[in-house]
């Protein structure tokens, strides 16, 4: 392995691991992180996360949704199978749609200290009524967190057509 390959793997144990474990319940110590080698640059990194599952806490009925996460990162950055992971952690887990996007976001702050961050649930409709939370954070006294406060004040002004998602 090169100096430049271990750089990358740092302390990360779920990429290329064979014997991955996936967990069935809310589990946010499976999040791992790298260094990000352009700090110094500001730009987006997006995850379309399109089978994410959870439970209605009430009624035990599962929930189905296209999560989006978009962050602009500070010196860490989250690993993407342990991500992929950690949304999979929903699946036996009863939340509202709100909760489960709030706490998604929460938790990657936590991880990252990102500089910018949005986290958009959209769900499938149950009972004829679709739920599109969304959340997002700029990082206080940056200017990320004007940008949190523009993007909330403005989000869907323009709501896509949904015609049966």
């Amino acid at each position: 392995m090169t100096a430049e390959n271990g750089r990358a793997a740092e302390n990360l144990t779920l990429l290329g691991n064979k014997k991955t474990v996936y967990k069935s319940d809310y589990a946010p110590e499976v999040l791992e992180t790298f260094t990000n080698r352009h700090p110094d640059n500001d730009y987006f990194v997006k995850f379309n996360c399109p089978e994410f599952t959870s439970l209605c806490p009430i009624t035990g009925q599962p929930d189905f949704a296209t999560i989006y996460i978009s962050y602009v990162p500070g010196e860490k950055m989250v690993e993407s199978k342990s991500l992929k992971l950690y949304l999979y952690s929903f699946r036996n887990h009863g939340d509202f749609h709100e909760d489960c996007v709030n706490t998604i976001m929460k938790d990657l702050i936590r991880l990252m200290d990102p500089k910018y961050i949005e986290v958009w649930g959209k769900f499938t409709p149950r009972g004829g009524i679709s739920i599109d939370p969304y959340c997002n954070y700029g990082k206080p006294s940056t200017p990320w967190e004007q940008v949190a406060w523009d993007r909330l004040s403005r989000h869907d002004l323009y709501p896509e057509k949904v015609d049966n998602r």
